[in-house]
C-alpha cells in the first residue's frame, strides 16, 4: 500500500477532502483508489464541503465523514500553536459504530470541529489530555460550556498528566479553569454532581514521571492506558485505547528520551504521532520532539499496522516528501499526513 503526502488517498481507507484537493465523480474517484463501497461516503463530503447541506445537519456530516460501523480516528485539529497555518490545535476523536466515544486533547478550533463532525458530546466515555500546553487543552471550557444543552447525564471522567513546579496538575489546571476562583468561575457547578448541564466532571490526574504505565479506565466501549513521556520539562503522557480488537496509540509531544513508546504501542492498529518538526531540525525542538526518522524507527519498532501525522507545523508541512523519506528508512507501512477532520478507518 503506497503512502500518502497530504494529498492521494489509500485504499479502504476514507479521506476527508477539507484540504482543497476535491473529487468530481465516481470515475475520479475510482482512479483515486476508492472502493465502491466508500465512494457514496466521500461524494457526501464533497456536498458539504459545497454547502450543499443545511447548518444543522449535524447526524448527516457525521455519518460521512466516518463510517458508522468499526472504528475510525478523525482529526478535529492537525496543526500547531500557529495563527496562520488554516488547522485546529491538536485534537482527535475516536468513534466506534458511529458514535465518538474518546476526545484526545482540546486544543484552539476543536470545539468548533466537533461540532462540524457530527459528534455528540453525550456519547463521550471520556476526554484526556497528553499535556496541557495551549495548543492542546485550550478548548476545554469551550466545550464544557457548549455542552450544557447535550443531554448528558452521566459523569464525564477526564484524565491528564500530574503537575510539577512548572506545570499544574490536570485537577488544578481544570478548577483554574471552572472553578469557584476559576477564569470561567461560572461554569463551577459542573465540578458538583447538581451542574447545569445534568453531569459533572470526574478529573483524575495520570503519573507524568517514570515507566509504569496506569491502566485503571475502561467502559464498555474503550479500555485506556497511559505511561510518561519526555516533553522538555511538560509533564506529558501516551495513551493507548483499546476499542474492541483495535488498539490505536496517541503519543502526543514528546522527544523519546525513554525510549519507551514502541513497547508501548507494540502491534498497535495505529500510532497517531505529532510531526512538530523536521528532520534537520536542532536545538530546543528536538528536546521536545521526535525527528521523522526517530518516528519511522518507532513504528518499525513497534510494528504498527498505520501511521497518522498530526500536529503538523508551518515548519514541516511542504516537507511532506523529506519526512517520508525519513520515516520510510525504517518503517514500509501505510504514512499518512493528516489534515483536519480527515477520518480513518481501522
Amino acid at each position: 500500500m503506497m503512502a500518502s503526502d497530504g494529498g492521494g488517498v489509500r485504499p479502504g481507507i476514507v479521506r476527508r477532502a477539507i484540504s482543497g484537493k476535491t473529487m468530481n465523480d465516481t470515475k475520479h474517484l475510482k482512479a483515486r483508489g476508492i472502493p465502491m463501497h466508500h465512494r457514496a461516503t466521500v461524494l457526501t463530503l464533497l456536498l458539504i464541503c459545497g454547502g450543499a447541506l443545511a447548518p444543522g445537519a449535524a447526524a448527516q456530516r457525521g455519518a460521512a465523514l466516518c463510517g458508522d460501523e468499526g472504528v475510525w480516528i478523525q482529526l478535529l485539529g492537525a496543526g500547531g500553536p500557529e495563527l496562520d497555518d488554516s488547522q485546529g490545535g491538536a485534537s482527535y476523536l475516536v468513534w466506534i459504530d458511529g458514535q465518538a466515544r474518546l476526545l484526545v486533547d482540546t486544543g484552539p478550533g476543536s470545539s468548533l470541529r466537533f461540532d462540524e463532525a457530527g459528534a455528540d458530546f453525550k456519547d463521550l466515555d471520556a476526554i484526556v489530555f497528553t499535556h496541557l500546553h495551549a495548543d492542546h487543552a485550550a478548548d476545554f471550557p469551550a466545550f464544557i460550556k457548549g455542552s450544557i444543552s447535550a443531554d448528558r447525564e452521566r459523569p464525564l471522567p477526564v484524565f491528564g498528566p500530574s503537575g510539577n513546579e512548572d506545570y499544574p496538575d490536570t485537577k488544578t489546571f481544570i478548577t483554574r479553569l471552572i472553578g469557584p476562583d476559576g477564569a470561567f468561575a461560572y461554569l463551577q457547578d459542573f465540578l458538583t454532581y447538581n451542574s447545569s448541564g445534568g453531569y459533572n466532571i470526574s478529573a483524575r490526574n495520570i503519573p507524568a514521571t517514570g515507566r509504569r504505565r496506569w491502566a485503571r479506565f475502561g467502559s464498555e466501549n474503550i479500555r485506556l492506558s497511559a505511561i510518561p513521556v519526555t516533553h522538555g520539562n511538560v509533564p506529558a503522557v501516551a495513551w493507548r485505547v483499546q476499542a474492541g480488537e483495535q488498539r490505536i496509540v496517541f503519543t502526543g509531544d514528546f522527544n523519546n528520551q525513554k525510549n519507551i513508546i514502541a513497547e508501548f504501542a507494540k502491534d498497535a492498529d495505529a500510532i497517531i504521532f505529532s510531526h512538530a518538526i523536521h528532520q534537520n531540525a536542532r536545538g530546543r525542538a528536538l528536546e521536545l520532539h521526535v525527528t521523522p526518522r526517530q518516528i519511522g524507527r518507532i513504528a518499525a519498532q513497534a510494528n504498527a499496522r498505520m501511521v497518522i501525522l498530526g500536529h503538523r507545523m508551518n515548519r514541516t508541512r511542504g516537507r511532506e516528501s523529506q519526512s517520508r523519506e525519513a520515516i520510510e528508512e525504517n518503517y514500509d507501512g501505510p504514512l499518512l499526513f493528516g489534515n483536519d477532520l480527515e477520518c480513518w478507518g481501522l
